[in-house]
C-alpha cells in the first residue's frame, strides 16, 4: 500500500510500504477513505518527539471502510464505515473505566500516557492513518460506525479536533455570559472558538498572528481578532481590553508559539520543549480566579515558567490529552442534528499521493491553508 512516511527532520515522502494485518484477535483492518494532517504531526515532522524511526507511516486522523476483523471483534463489522479515535485504549484499564482513555495503562508498553496512532515507539509504535489501510487495536472499543447519509468531510474530524476543542472549551468552564481568548486560529483554535460560543460566551477574542487565519475566525466565527505581532504585550493589551482579563483562556498553540532568541538557543540545545510564548499570554490574560485550558501540546522542560503568577492570583490550569472517546457521540449527535458544522476550516482536499506537497503548505502556512484531507 502507499502511505505518508517520515524521512528525517522536515522530510515526508509518500512511499510503497507493507499492507497491515491482523495480529491480535480484536484487531481490525481498515481501508481509508479520507485522513487529514493535524498540527501534531508537525511536530514529528520538526523532530520534536523523541523515537521516531525513519521509514515511519505518520497520520492520527483516519476513517474508512473496515475491511477485515480479528474472531473476537463484535462491536464492527466487514463492511461498516467507522471514525476511528486517535487514543489507542484497552477499555479496561482503570483509567479507561473512569473515562481518561488517553491515560490508558495497556496500549503502549514504551512509556506511561496511553498509546496514540502514528507517534512512534514512545507512544506504542502503532503505524498511523495517512495510509490506504490501518490497523486499528482493541477495535471493540475506539471504533464509532458513522451513518451514511453524513460525508467524510463532516465527520472526519471527530477522529481528533473536534473532541480536543470540545474538550479544551469544557476543561475551561465556559458558560453563558463568559468572556474567553483563544490563542490560535489554526483547526483546534477555530473549532474552540465555535465550542465557546456554542456553550454560551458573550465575547470570544481570538489571536494570532498569521491574517488569513484571523480572516477565517472573523468571517466564520463573528469572533474578536488580536495579531499579537501589533503589540509589545499582547497578554496585558487584552487584560486591559477586558477590565482585568478573561474569565478563561483557551491555549491552542502549546510549544508551537512564537520563540523567544534565548527559547531557540534552549530548544536547540534540547533544554526547553519548545516556546512558552503562549502560556506566558494566557498568564497575563486571564483575569484573577480564572481558568487556563491547554490543549495545544508542551514538551518536557520550561524556564521561567510563570508558577508564581498563576499561583498568586489563584488561577486554575487545566491541561492533556484528550481523552476523545467521551465525546466522540455526543458531538456526532449534534453533527447529524445540524447543530455543529465544522466543514468550513476544510481548505484542501488532495490525494494522498500528494502528501508531500500537502505537508509543505500546511506547514509553510502556503495558500491559505488550515486544515488539510487526503483521499487515498
Amino acid at each position: 500500500m502507499k502511505a505518508v512516511t517520515f524521512q528525517g527532520i522536515r522530510n515526508v515522502e509518500v512511499k510503497k510500504v507493507e499492507d497491515p494485518k491482523i495480529q491480535k484477535v480484536d484487531d481490525i483492518i481498515v481501508k481509508i477513505t479520507s485522513t487529514a494532517i493535524c498540527g501534531s504531526d508537525l511536530h514529528l515532522v520538526h523532530g520534536m518527539v523523541p523515537g521516531l524511526p525513519k521509514g515511519a507511516i505518520i497520520g492520527h486522523e483516519a476513517m474508512g471502510i473496515v475491511e477485515d476483523v480479528g474472531k473476537e471483534v463484535s462491536k464492527v463489522k466487514k463492511g461498516d464505515r467507522i471514525i476511528v479515535p486517535f487514543p489507542i485504549a484497552c477499555g479496561g484499564c482503570w483509567y479507561c473505566q473512569h473515562d481518561l482513555w488517553s491515560q490508558c495503562d495497556n496500549s503502549n508498553d514504551h512509556g506511561e500516557v496511553g498509546g496514540l496512532f502514528g507517534f512512534g515507539d514512545r507512544m506504542g509504535g502503532y503505524d498511523g492513518g495517512q495510509a490506504e489501510y490501518l490497523r486499528v487495536p482493541y477495535a471493540n472499543i475506539g471504533p464509532r460506525i458513522i451513518p451514511e447519509e453524513l460525508t467524510d468531510e463532516q465527520v472526519l474530524f471527530l477522529t481528533d479536533i473536534l473532541p480536543t476543542s470540545y474538550w479544551g472549551a469544557e476543561n475551561a468552564g465556559v458558560k453563558s455570559g463568559d468572556t474567553v481568548v483563544v490563542l490560535g486560529c489554526g483547526p483546534v483554535g477555530l473549532l474552540a472558538q465555535k465550542w465557546a460560543i456554542y456553550m454560551g460566551a458573550k465575547r470570544v477574542i481570538a489571536v494570532d498572528r498569521v491574517g488569513y487565519r484571523l480572516n477565517h475566525a472573523k468571517k466564520y466565527n463573528g469572533v474578536e481578532t488580536i495579531n499579537f505581532e501589533n503589540y509589545d504585550n499582547t497578554g496585558e493589551y487584552i487584560k486591559e481590553l477586558t477590565s482585568g482579563g478573561a474569565d478563561s483562556v483557551i491555549d491552542c498553540v502549546g510549544m508551537d508559539g512564537k520563540m523567544s532568541t534565548i527559547e531557540k538557543v534552549e530548544s536547540a540545545l534540547k533544554l526547553q520543549g519548545g516556546s512558552k510564548s503562549a502560556i506566558e499570554m494566557a498568564s497575563q490574560a486571564v483575569r484573577k480566579g480564572g481558568i487556563i485550558s491547554m490543549v495545544g501540546v508542551y514538551g518536557a522542560k520550561y524556564n521561567m515558567f510563570p508558577l508564581g503568577d498563576f499561583f498568586s492570583r489563584n488561577i486554575t490550569l487545566k491541561m492533556g490529552q484528550c481523552p476523545a472517546q467521551s465525546y466522540v457521540d455526543r458531538i456526532l449527535k449534534l453533527i447529524k442534528e445540524g447543530k455543529f458544522d465544522a466543514t468550513d476550516i476544510i481548505t484542501h482536499v488532495l490525494p494522498l499521493n500528494q502528501g508531500k506537497h500537502a505537508y509543505d503548505i500546511f506547514d509553510e502556512k502556503q495558500d491559505n491553508c488550515i486544515k488539510v484531507i487526503l483521499k487515498p
